[in-house]
């Protein structure tokens, strides 16, 4: 960042408007209340942008390639069976690096409030849908089974979120054997839950119940 002697940039603007929309809403997103955050003048901000509008913009492609576009990458990637391919997707909600959660949520709120955000909201989801149900095709599911394993999976998984469900490390892997089975046909291989389940652990904070 920067003190009121040192240039910020681009992505200094970008990353606390995302920070400002994630913690209070689109509408919190100013160039002043952004300017004094950044402790520099308002001026500045025309260096890289237009107008506020052209903020927002760049947050949405921002959004779009943290979050759509690395669950494209994630259901691309090559894997030996159909559970190592869906583990794959559920990485994406594991590791903040692959997926910001809350950026996600505050963009579908956003769109709530502008009917021009709710395209952008659209196309993503039939994104990474059909990311979804090319990873399904290619373990040997036909066009219908894929549409509605791709559907089944992608909503019960921001559902999951959207929920805030709280459970711990030991309650959630338990599941994750069903789980893997429920959504993809198949009984998973014990090679696949022991290297999913290192994986959480490195990556995931669990709620433990009070």
């Amino acid at each position: 960042m920067a003190n009121g002697h040192i240039k910020v940039t681009r992505e200094d603007w970008i990353n606390a408007a995302q920070a400002a929309l994630v913690r209070d809403g689109v509408d919190t997103v100013k160039v002043l209340a952004l300017a004094s955050k950044l402790e520099v003048s308002r001026s500045s901000f025309y260096w890289y942008f237009k107008s506020r509008d052209d903020l927002l913009l760049a947050l949405l492609d921002q959004w779009e390639e943290r979050n759509t576009q690395s669950i494209v990458r994630q259901c691309a990637l090559e894997a030996g069976c159909i559970g190592e391919a869906a583990s794959n997707f559920f990485r994406c909600f594991i590791d903040p690096a692959l997926f910001d959660r809350g950026l996600d949520f505050a963009v579908r709120a956003w769109a709530r409030q502008n009917a021009d955000v709710r395209p952008r909201i659209d196309a993503a989801d039939q994104t990474r849908l059909q990311a979804l149900e090319a990873m399904f095709a290619r373990h040997g599911c036909d066009a219908i089974e894929a549409d509605w394993r791709a559907r089944m999976i992608y909503f019960m998984q921001l559902g999951y979120h959207a929920l805030e469900v709280q459970e711990t490390m030991e309650v959630r892997m338990g599941r994750l054997p069903g789980y893997l089975e429920g959504f993809t046909g198949r009984v998973p291989s014990q090679d696949v839950i022991a290297i999913f389940t290192e994986f959480a652990k490195r990556h995931l904070t669990y709620n433990e119940p009070e």
